[in-house]
C-alpha cells in the first residue's frame, strides 16, 4: 500500500515514515525544499518528494504521481510561540496547505484516505476542573498557531459532509520525544541538561511554571495511533490521542534530573512564567473504543531516549 506523509522530515513525520515501513507499507513524503532531512538519516526506504505545499500545483503533481491510498498531513508550522511572532506564515502554510491536500485528495480519489493531524491547543484555555478534555469540550483557541488548527480541522468536516472524502481529524496532546526540535518544554529541557553534562553550560537551569499539569506521550505511541485511525477510525470523526494522564511539568523535570550524574540547581523565572491554564489533559475514550489503540510506553522510557538524543546530537 502506498501512503503519502506531508511534513515528512519532521519531528512526528519522520517517525511515522518508520512505524509505515513496519508495516510494510510504500512510503513516499514531501519535505519543504532545502530543508535537513537529518531526521531521516535511518529511514533510506523512503521516497522524498521536496515541495512547499503552498504551491497547489506542485503538491497536486506529487499526489497525481503517487496515488497514495492514505496521506497523513503533518506538514505545517508547529510552534504556538513562533505563531504570536508571525501569525501571517502561521496561517498561510497551516491553512492554505491543508486546503491543498485535501483538493489533491479529492482529485484524485474520492476512496483516498486523509488524517488531518489537530492540535489539542485547539481547546485553548480549559477550566482546571475539567479533569480529562473530551472531543465536545468547545474550541477556544487562543493563538494564531491554534486558530489554524481548528481551520484545518473544520475544514476536514468540510470536506467530509460536501464531497463525501474519507477524512479523519485528531487533536493530538503534547508528544515527545527524539528528534524535536527546540521551542518545546521537553526538549528543551534536555538539550539543557546535556549543555551542563558536557560542560557547555553552568549549572543552573532557568525555567518557568513548574505546576503546569500537562498530557505527555510518546511520539512513537501517537503514530501509533494516527495509523490505528486511518485502519479504523470512521470518517468524519474528530479524536483526541494523548495518555489520558496528567503530569506536571515539574514531575517532568525531575525525571529528567534524575538521570543524569550531575547535579543541577533549578532557577524559575518569573519572566518565562506563561499566562496560561494549569491543567489540559486529554479523554482517550473514544479512540480507544473505536480503533482499539491505546500508549504503551512509559514517560520515564521516553525522558531517557529523549536524553540519549541530545548526548548524541552534542556529542
Amino acid at each position: 500500500m502506498k501512503i503519502l506523509i506531508t511534513g515528512m522530515e519532521g519531528f512526528v513525520g519522520s517517525h511515522l515514515a518508520e512505524y509505515a515501513l513496519n508495516k510494510k507499507a510504500e512510503v513516499h513524503g514531501t519535505a519543504y525544499p532545502g530543508a535537513s532531512l537529518r531526521n531521516l538519516e535511518h529511514t533510506k526506504a523512503v521516497k522524498i518528494h521536496p515541495v512547499d505545499i503552498t504551491d497547489q500545483a506542485a503538491f497536486s503533481r506529487v499526489v497525481r504521481q503517487v496515488k497514495p491510498r492514505w496521506i497523513f498531513h503533518l506538514a505545517g508550522q508547529s510552534n504556538p510561540s513562533r505563531s504570536r511572532q508571525d501569525p501571517e506564515t502561521t496561517l498561510r502554510v497551516n491553512v492554505l496547505g491543508n486546503l491543498h491536500v485535501l483538493e489533491a485528495a479529492r482529485e484524485q480519489d474520492l476512496h483516498t484516505r486523509v488524517l488531518i493531524v489537530g492540535s489539542a491547543d485547539e481547546y485553548g484555555g480549559v477550566d482546571s476542573k475539567v479533569k480529562h478534555i473530551r472531543e465536545t469540550q468547545a474550541l477556544s483557541p487562543d493563538s494564531p498557531y491554534a486558530v489554524s488548527k481548528v481551520s484545518q480541522d473544520l475544514m476536514g468536516l468540510a470536506y467530509f459532509k460536501n464531497f463525501g472524502l474519507h477524512v479523519i481529524r485528531t487533536r493530538p496532546f503534547n508528544h515527545i520525544g527524539p528528534r524535536q526540535a527546540l521551542g518545546f518544554v521537553a526538549t528543551d529541557f534536555a538539550s539543557q541538561i546535556v549543555s551542563i553534562e558536557k560542560g557547555r553550560k553552568v549549572p543552573i537551569m532557568e525555567v518557568g511554571n513548574l505546576d503546569v499539569v500537562r498530557d505527555f506521550s510518546d511520539v512513537r505511541d501517537i503514530v501509533a495511533g494516527y495509523w490505528a485511525l486511518m485502519e479504523s477510525g470512521k470518517p468524519g470523526e474528530v479524536y483526541n490521542l494523548g495518555s489520558g494522564k496528567g503530569v506536571t511539568v515539574r514531575r517532568l523535570l525531575e525525571g529528567m534530573l534524575s538521570k543524569t550524574h550531575v547535579t543541577i540547581k533549578v532557577d524559575v523565572k518569573h519572566q518565562k512564567i506563561r499566562d496560561e491554564k494549569l491543567r489540559k489533559v486529554a479523554a482517550i475514550t473514544k479512540v480507544k473504543r473505536d480503533t482499539g489503540w491505546q500508549p504503551h510506553i512509559p514517560l520515564s522510557q521516553t525522558l531517557e531516549a529523549l536524553l540519549h538524543d541530545w548526548r548524541v546530537r552534542l556529542s
